[in-house]
């Protein structure tokens, strides 16, 4: 017993389509750097608003002293291991801004530090 034909389109092997093809082809290295860069800017943005949230609560008295040790702690955390997959990466801070055109970078410009 053969196998059903399926109706619709069959793929086209015209010379155009393997040009397109090679133009296609990717580094498969640098997609897996790009997936990383595009998570981590994703974690970063959401790191730098929490960490604007406990500022807000610890300026605004919300917290009692140990809480605000926990948080202070956590961020520091979580701000280490960043560093430490950017650099597993090969990503600079400034890798994780997306430029947003008009509305101008996504994440809050580094502080001298």
């Amino acid at each position: 017993m053969t196998a059903p034909r399926r109706r619709g389109r069959e793929p086209s092997t015209t010379p155009g389509d393997r040009s397109v093809a090679r133009r296609v082809a990717v580094d498969p290295e640098g997609v897996g750097r790009d997936l990383a860069c595009l998570v981590l800017t994703v974690v970063e943005l959401l790191r730098e608003l929490m960490e604007r949230q406990a500022i807000r609560r610890v300026e605004e008295g919300g917290l009692d002293e140990e809480q605000v040790e926990a948080i202070g702690l956590t961020l520091m955390a979580l701000e280490e291991r960043m560093a430490e997959l950017r650099d597993h990466f090969g990503l600079e801070p400034g890798d994780l801004n997306l430029d947003l055109g008009p509305l101008g970078p996504l994440l809050a410009p580094e502080e001298p530090g």
